[in-house]
């Protein structure tokens, strides 16, 4: 029987459970990849200043997400074709955040539709959404996302066109994948994933199919984003959607000042430093090398959140102590699906739980809410 202990093992087992370009899709960035691989290395650099002889006991690592009680700073990020890593993978997903007291991010671009995984889902449920040429579709996409009770809004504003992903187009990603030689030969070794799939209806994106007019092929992202996302997305259409929506608003995709500074004119609730992990401009600066700056210039005025690079609990730490409010998950959640579904899920939250809570103490905290930049060796972690 496998140990797991840290997230590697999830995607050790993910890697060999999940078909090929859905694994692929996960994990990887655009061009060279040299900023997905940022994000990552680039929070090791960071290190701990350990203190000792203090009173470890009653620790607690729960806090507040633009006003919501959480386990601990961490939400599931959204991420597309989740159905894809494991048969109604967005569900189980759900699940597992909600047995843990989490928030899941459900993305535009999921397999099961947002009907589909309220039914699962807490009060932590949030939507991401996508800005689309057909307005009218966008704003009964919100109004199911409220009819759902999702308690906020993440709009991603870094993905007006897509960035170009070569293992995507080596593979031909689509979904669900097309019955192509080489994608049956590797569908064959992959028997758990295929009789998982056999069992459920959930097999194309559930946001979009039967809900969208005149589009033409929907098994493919790249062709479709290609033809629906709106390139000409701007600070107008924000404000737009910030009064159709009417609740929580967080603006996913800021890695610049001046850009945190329009988050904040918007009204927006919360904003999150995000390279969409690394998946878009290659050559961009890592999430945690942007959090000070923009910590530094808009924290008073709007919940600074985060998301790529984060592997363990530890990466969460150095985070918060860095000024975010909150991180976002995307590939630890994603290993623990592709390799266990429901129960991966969870056991990637223990883990990373775990490492935060450890991993304070030996700084010397025993409340969440009291970490600062203390805790972190100065010359080793990036400034404003």
């Amino acid at each position: 029987m496998t140990v797991i202990t840290h997230i590697e093992d999830l995607r050790r087992m993910a890697q060999r459970r999940v078909p090929r370009m859905f694994y692929d899709y996960a994990d990887s960035g655009s061009w060279t990849e040299s900023t997905y691989r940022a994000n990552e290395s680039d929070f090791q650099k960071i290190k701990f200043r350990q203190r000792v002889a203090v009173n470890m006991e009653n620790r607690s690592t729960a806090t507040t997400m633009v006003g919501q009680s959480v386990a601990m700073p961490v939400a599931i990020a959204p991420t597309g074709l989740t159905g894809m890593q494991h048969a109604d993978g967005e569900i189980l997903a759900a699940r597992a955040a909600k047995q843990f007291g989490v928030p899941f991010t459900l993305s535009t671009m999921s397999i099961c539709s947002i009907e589909d995984v309220a039914k699962h889902a807490g009060e932590g449920f949030w939507f991401q959404l996508y800005v689309m040429k057909d307005r009218a579709f966008i704003e009964r996409l919100i109004d199911r996302a409220k009819a759902a009770n999702c308690a906020a809004l993440v709009l991603t504003l870094d993905l007006q066109i897509l960035g170009q992903r070569h293992k995507d187009l080596r593979n031909g990603l689509s979904a669900p994948p097309k019955l192509t030689l080489a994608n049956m030969i590797n569908i064959a070794t992959k028997p758990r994933w295929a009789l998982g799939m056999l069992g459920t209806p959930r097999r194309q994106f559930g946001n979009i199919v039967g809900h969208v007019t005149g589009v033409g092929d929907m098994s493919s992202l790249s062709s479709w984003t290609a033809s629906q996302f709106d390139p000409a997305l701007n600070w107008g259409d924000v404000e737009w959607i910030k009064n159709r929506w009417g609740g929580k608003l967080i603006l996913k995709g800021i890695q610049d000042v001046r850009d945190a500074e329009l988050a904040v004119q918007s009204g927006a609730d919360a904003l999150i430093v995000s390279n969409h992990g690394g998946r878009q401009l290659d050559g961009a600066q890592s999430s945690i090398e942007c959090l000070p700056s923009i910590v530094q210039a808009v924290g008073d005025r709007i919940e600074v959140h985060m998301d790529g690079g984060v592997r363990s609990g530890q990466d969460v730490l150095r985070a918060r102590a860095l000024g975010a409010r909150g991180v976002y998950i995307g590939r630890p959640f994603l290993y623990g699906l592709g390799a266990m579904g429901q129960a991966g899920v969870s056991k990637c939250l223990e883990i990373i739980h775990k490492e935060l809570d450890i991993t304070m103490a030996f700084c010397g905290h025993t409340q969440m809410d009291t970490v600062d930049q203390s805790i972190l060796l100065p010359g080793t972690f990036p400034v404003a």
